[in-house]
């Protein structure tokens, strides 16, 4: 959320999808420019494309609906999954004789909150390019209903980011949310009610960054800035090109230690927060990753349980479950239905509004700090010590620095290097060959949205493993 949302608002509006097939052509047309003008990346290439040729003319043909499930790394995906479906998939599709009518789209679900921190200009476009979005904490039913009926009856196939939100990591997933094979059954049972024979299917896509070339040297000017801005004494012989990732790794770990610090100090001493002793066994005292690991933990505890209590909700659930949570509880704290009408509210009432929604912006910022590590293993460089894994890790450092500043991140990333794109497709997962379990009951469905959300989780990281 934009750190500028101080005043109570009337509530969030949901943005119907409204396709224009003229954007889309102007965007296809632009986006190879684009992408080289506003991004680092150099060269997008794609994996069994015929796979997803295909599908597309199964669905052309009226056989199937599918929805592409794509991991989610970073901000750029949906420009790489654009570039795939506009430039990629219709090279392979004449390559094998394969007939797709033009445009090669897809639907997509996109976050409610990504228009209030990047401006309304980006809820627009998503709209105009057939987008529809979610509110990620709650039974959004506008949301919902619109994404199920695009999935059923929609000119275009969907696609989705399963895990809800970027983690920062290509090689490391987040826990999937089961929304996107609740969705999948939905589309199955409407099409069982309309006596239509699609099948519908979930395709898992995998999409991998790596640097052309290993940008230490950029690694450790970040780095210098990380440790300026912590108090931590920079050592200039270890920058520029003569940095290599055994002179700067224990520098990573000695800034990841002090910010921690930091914040433990943070919430002990100004918010009178205890932490939890932590006790190690003699090996992991000694792996400065492990202790990392464990102070981290109890740390993201804390600082979301200061945005629980204030909101009163019960920490449970996983750390994604729980930052939704917060997130929700905070949107409900400043888009207020009794702020539809502001004339009809005295001066006094619309002040207290704007306090409750300063305040709940201000307890929400535990809550966004949390969610940057949310899927962090101190094993995440040393189980594979590359400039990849290196350059993710200090940018989410960056990013917990840049919150604590108080500025937008996500806008402002630096670019490290030029990087290259791999997109892989995977086999297409059958929701209706699991429809039948799906409506016996109603634990038949809970067990059948778990099941295939817990397959595609699995088909996605092996993807991730095959990238490597």
């Amino acid at each position: 959320m934009s750190n500028g949302i101080y005043q109570a608002q009337p509530p969030l509006e949901f943005i119907p999808p409204r396709f224009n097939p003229l954007l889309l052509q102007l965007t296809h047309l632009l986006l190879p420019s684009w992408i080289n003008w506003k991004t680092a990346i150099t060269h997008i290439e794609a994996d069994n494309v015929e796979i997803l040729a295909d599908l597309y003319h199964q669905f052309q043909e009226g056989k199937t609906r599918f929805l592409l499930a794509f991991r989610h790394p970073k901000t750029e995906d949906p420009l790489c999954l654009g570039y795939l479906l506009s430039q990629l998939l219709p090279k392979v599709a004449r390559e094998q004789g394969i007939k797709i009518e033009p445009p090669i789209h897809a639907h997509f679900i996109y976050d409610r909150g990504i228009p209030l921190w990047a401006g309304n200009h980006i809820g627009w476009l998503a709209s105009h390019l057939g987008g529809t979005p979610i509110q990620r904490g709650k039974a959004d039913w506008n949301g919902l209903r619109s994404a199920r009926d695009l999935f059923a009856n929609g000119k275009f196939p969907m696609a989705a980011a399963p895990e809800g939100a970027t983690n920062g990591l290509s090689e490391i997933m987040s826990p999937l949310e089961p929304g996107i094979a609740q969705l999948g059954f939905w589309c199955a049972e409407d099409l069982h009610k309309a006596g239509r024979l699609e099948q519908v299917l979930i395709v898992p896509v995998g999409i991998k960054y790596s640097y052309v070339a290993a940008p230490w040297g950029a690694i450790a000017q970040l780095l210098s800035e990380l440790e300026v801005a912590s108090g931590l004494p920079v050592n200039p012989s270890e920058n520029g090109n003569s940095a290599t990732i055994e002179s700067l790794y224990p520098r990573l770990l000695t800034l990841a230690e002090r910010l921690l610090t930091l914040m433990e100090q943070f919430y002990t001493k100004f918010y009178h927060q205890k932490l939890p002793e932590i006790i190690l066994t003699s090996e992991e005292t000694s792996d400065r990753n492990q202790a990392l690991t464990a102070r981290l933990q109890a740390l993201m505890h804390i600082a979301l349980q200061m945005s629980e209590q204030y909101f009163d909700l019960a920490p449970k659930g996983a750390w994604n479950d729980r930052c939704r949570r917060v997130e929700q509880a905070g949107w409900n704290y400043i888009f207020r239905e009794e702020f539809k009408d502001i004339k009809a509210l005295s001066p006094i009432e619309h002040a207290l509004g704007d306090r409750v929604a300063e305040e709940a912006n201000r307890r929400m910022w535990h809550m966004r700090l949390v969610e940057s590590f949310v899927a962090v293993s101190g094993s995440y460089i040393k189980a594979k010590p590359t400039a990849e894994r290196f350059a993710e890790t200090t940018l989410l450092l960056r990013d917990m620095v840049n919150k604590i500043q108080g500025t937008n991140s996500l806008l402002h990333r630096p670019q490290l290097g030029k990087q290259q794109v791999k997109i892989s497709i995977g086999e297409p997962i059958s929701v209706s060959e699991r429809y039948p379990v799906y409506k016996a009951n109603r634990l038949g469905a809970k067990q059948a949205v778990t099941e295939l959300t817990n397959d595609l989780q699995h088909a996605m990281e092996d993807l991730i493993a095959k990238e490597e």
